[in-house]
Order: C-alpha cells, then sequence, then structure tokens
C-alpha cells in the first residue's frame, strides 16, 4: 500500500499544474497580507474603546428587536454576548490585526484548498481512463480495491499538505506583517456562554475541523470521477458545490428546518467551536458528525462498486 501512495504522489508532483496550484495559494495568502496591512494603516484606533463597545451592543440590542433570520440572530445575540464579556472582564478588542487574527481571518481561504483538492480528486481515477493507463494499472497483481484506496489517501494527504502550507505560510506573513503573538486569548460563544480559549490550540482545532470540509469535498470528486471517468464532470459539480452548496443551504434554512439534512449544512463543524453559529437552530456536533458519516459511506460505497466493477477489457 505505501508504495502504491508514493507512485500516486509522485504522478501528482511531476505535473506543472500542482506546482501552478501551490503558488496561486501562497499568491492568494500574500493578497489577503497585503490587504489586511493596508486597512490597518487606515484605521485609528479609539481612545476610549469601552464606549465604542456599549454603543456597538445597543446597536446589536436594537436590530434583535426586528425580524431576522435565525442565522443572523446567533450571530448577533454572540456579538452582544461577546462584547459584554469584554465590559466585564476589561478586555480590549483587537482594533488592528495581529499575527493571530490574522490566521483566523485566513481560515476562509480553506475554501481554495478545497478548489485544488478537488482539482487533484477529479483527474486522479478519470485521468487513468482519458489517458489509456487504466489497464497497465489493472493488469498488475493488486486488487482493485487497494489501488482505489490508495487515490483516495493519496488525495487526502495532498489536501492536507495543502492545509498545512496555508497555515504555516499565513502564520509566518502575519508574524511579519502584524506581530502580537503574545496576545493569544480567544473569546468563543459556545453553547450560549462566553468562555476564554488559548488561542493557539483554537486556531489549530479550527483549521482540523475545516479539513473535514475540504475532505468531504474532495470525496465526492472523487465518487464522481470514479462513477462517471469524466475528470470535467466531477471538476464542475464539485467546484459549483463547493461555492454554492453552503449559500444555497442557508437559504433554505431561512425558511425551512430540513436544510439540517444538506450535506453542506454539517460539514463545517467549526459552527460548533465558536467560529460561527450553527446553520439550524438545534443542530449538535454529534448530529452533524453522524450526517457526514452517512454522506461518506454513499460516496465511498458507489466509487467502489462501480470501479470493482466496471469492465475495462473492450
Amino acid at each position: 500500500m505505501f508504495n502504491l501512495i508514493r507512485n500516486e504522489w509522485m504522478k501528482i508532483f511531476k505535473r506543472v499544474g500542482t506546482y501552478v496550484m501551490l503558488g496561486l495559494l501562497v499568491a492568494i495568502i500574500g493578497i489577503t497580507g497585503a490587504t489586511s496591512k493596508y486597512l490597518d494603516s487606515q484605521t485609528k484606533v479609539s481612545d476610549d474603546w469601552k464606549k465604542n463597545v456599549q454603543t456597538q451592543i445597543a446597536e446589536d440590542k436594537e436590530m434583535l428587536k426586528g425580524n431576522m433570520p435565525g442565522y443572523m440572530k446567533e450571530e448577533t445575540e454572540k456579538s452582544i454576548a461577546i462584547n459584554e464579556y469584554r465590559l466585564k472582564n476589561d478586555l480590549k478588542p483587537y482594533e488592528k490585526s495581529n499575527v493571530w487574527s490574522y490566521v483566523e481571518d485566513n481560515a476562509y481561504l480553506v475554501m481554495f484548498v478545497g478548489l485544488f483538492t478537488i482539482i487533484v480528486s477529479a483527474g486522479i481515477v478519470a485521468s487513468e481512463f482519458t489517458w489509456g493507463t487504466i489497464k497497465l494499472l489493472l493488469i498488475r497483481p493488486i486488487s482493485r480495491s487497494k489501488i482505489l484506496i490508495s487515490k483516495y489517501i493519496t488525495v487526502l494527504l495532498y489536501g492536507l499538505s495543502q492545509l498545512v502550507v496555508l497555515f504555516v505560510v499565513s502564520f509566518l506573513l502575519g508574524l511579519i506583517l502584524f506581530g502580537g503573538i503574545g496576545e493569544s486569548a480567544h473569546l468563543a460563544y459556545v453553547d450560549g456562554a462566553v468562555v476564554e480559549q488559548n488561542m493557539v490550540w483554537y486556531l489549530i482545532k479550527t483549521y482540523l475541523l475545516k479539513t473535514i470540509d475540504v475532505a468531504m469535498m474532495a470525496t465526492m470528486a472523487f465518487m464522481i470521477s470514479a462513477v462517471f471517468r469524466s475528470s470535467s464532470l466531477a471538476i464542475g459539480i464539485s467546484v459549483f458545490l463547493l461555492f454554492m452548496g453552503s449559500n444555497l443551504t442557508s437559504l433554505i434554512a431561512m425558511k425551512f428546518d430540513w436544510a439540517k439534512f444538506s450535506l453542506f449544512a454539517n460539514t463545517d463543524l467549526t459552527q460548533y467551536t465558536g467560529f460561527q453559529p450553527p446553520l439550524v437552530k438545534g443542530m449538535t456536533m454529534g448530529f452533524s458528525i453522524t450526517m457526514i458519516l452517512v454522506y461518506f459511506v454513499i460516496f465511498q460505497v458507489l466509487a467502489f462498486v462501480f470501479f470493482t466493477k466496471r469492465d475495462v477489457a473492450s
């Protein structure tokens, strides 16, 4: 199995596109750093932060009196609770970026990691059919299941490596541009209460939980690639759902609670760590993990059934 994974890994890094995607990821991190630095230069630090926080609390409470979707209501309640906690404990909010806030903001760039992983995942099976190398691959004395498993593990390792690049480059660039490594307290809003968390552990946990999102999108692309033998179809469908799936689910969730059964309502587990509120009130970590496992099994069964039963002799 190790040799199979190593061979697949070498195939990926023989392609120019792999280095282009890596370069794009680093370039995007650089652009966000330059943008944040510019915005920081335009920000004026307030002499009376408590007054600003009190004003924000009053505005948020006024907003709560109106009609708003459940998701926005949770976000507003979170803002009020955290600001009240700051006043009570004399904790000044960050008015300018520091290394930790920059790394936290870049957690949204995991979407690009997902995009690049989808591209690799969509091609790792389908390209064998496109290039006509599938027969050479399957005549080896190795079961089809092992071949497919090695390709899937390689995809996950590729996505994980991109995530590590995102975290490490964000940290180093944030340290150079903003500093502030000593400010390591994070206020999270979990189960209706504000809790102080260690910032480093919080960020590592956030990035790790976001790997679930990347892994599920890659798994879906992998399944489509194995079933239809078309990398373009797998990339097209998966990228569309990557960018639109969560947005469409959010719109549906404003009206219907059954949106919680959608895959895209459950893949972002940071909604249970204070990064953002749950999409539908009442959702729990256990529920989301169960839904993810159900979709994961369906994707894998389809991929293995079609790949192991397909006739490639003709």
